[in-house]
């Protein structure tokens, strides 16, 4: 439902287009020669060769909004008429079935507005670059609203510093309900309101100008094992100044103060880069580690948004696992001028 206006068309009361789209030029990745050979497989990235070289048109799309009347919302689903749309991934639900109350409807919404999205439950990164972006929208139709499941362990900190106040519930009807959908577009009010929450966020933690932080990913979200991920990360602070910190035991607070000012961000293709990515100026860099078996394009989707560069390394498979080579790191750490 939310990322298909068709379906939004046919429920809704009225749309609206909130923000125009735009046309950008996709701009070529930073990598070395011989690197996209080495994939043996993709997520959520159709081909990688086109998408690392860029050149070509993106079509960005409008924002828009739509009501619909007479919604529910009950343990993680949204029901209007005879259609039911799952807002959050099916084992998130699962898990949280036997604490969940009976779904007594008690609580009734005039006016509503969601902003969060099944793809933004399930990836941390998407709920960060639009899950929070959408927020402002919410916020300026009417209630925000969304489920009383938190499914990362950073959700309420990011909450407190963007200054969002949801009101959460897992039963309720909305005699009105506004949904937002860009199609995943990269519109300039995308931009400007992704720019909001970073300027907020690094009105928190302001950092001087520092050479570049390494996130660690270790055994977090889907499984990509990268066999030397804290060797390359101490090379990485022992030659060139990074720091490390540990998206599985440092706050979020720990991590915004550690990226604040960074010239590179660096670390395993995966959402717990997205920390970064919010306190990241235009002008600097990213350097993903690739796994060969599930090259992924997405956080390039929004580093082109904000101007930054992105470079990658892929790994050289061993079993289920890979590992990353540092001349090769140092290689492409010199194409993007660090």
């Amino acid at each position: 439902m939310f990322r298909e206006g068709k379906a939004f068309e046919s429920l809704a009361k009225k749309s609206w287009q909130i923000a125009s789209g735009k046309t950008t030029i996709a701009p070529k990745a930073f990598f070395l020669d011989g690197q996209l050979e080495r994939i043996t497989g993709t997520a959520y990235t159709d081909d990688p060769y086109v998408a690392m070289h860029g050149g070509f048109e993106v079509e960005h799309e409008p924002t828009r909004a739509y009501l619909l009347k007479n919604v529910w919302m009950i343990n993680g689903f949204i029901y209007k008429d005879l259609h039911n749309f799952r807002l959050h991934p099916s084992y998130q639900i699962s898990k949280k079935m036997n604490y969940f109350p009976p779904a007594i409807i008690d609580t009734e919404i005039d006016h509503a507005a969601i902003y969060s999205s099944s793809e933004g439950n399930q990836y941390f990164g998407l709920w960060l670059t639009d899950d929070c972006v959408n927020y402002a929208l919410a916020e300026a139709e009417g209630v925000p609203v969304t489920s009383n499941i938190v499914p990362y362990s950073h959700m309420r900190e990011y909450e407190s510093f963007l200054k969002m106040n949801p009101f959460r519930t897992n039963a309720v009807h909305m005699k009105n309900a506004i949904f937002f959908d860009d199609n995943w577009g990269n519109n300039d009010s995308k931009h400007f309101r992704f720019a909001e929450n970073r300027n907020k966020i690094l009105s928190l933690f302001p950092g001087a100008s520092h050479p570049g932080v390494f996130i660690l990913r270790r055994n977090s979200g889907i499984s990509r094992v990268m066999l030397n991920e804290i060797e390359i990360a101490e090379q990485l602070r022992d030659k060139y100044g990074f720091k490390i910190v540990d998206v599985t035991q440092n706050t979020a607070s720990e991590i915004l103060s550690a990226c604040a000012g960074a010239k590179v961000l660096a670390g395993i293709e995966g959402s717990h880069l997205f920390h970064g990515l919010m306190t990241l100026e235009a002008g600097s860099s990213v350097l993903i580690f690739q796994p060969p078996n599930r090259f992924s394009g997405v956080i390039k989707n929004t580093t082109d948004m904000e101007n930054v560069n992105y470079s990658f390394v892929v790994g050289i498979q061993k079993e289920e696992n890979f590992y990353i080579d540092f001349e090769e790191v140092e290689k492409t750490l010199e194409l993007i001028s660090f």
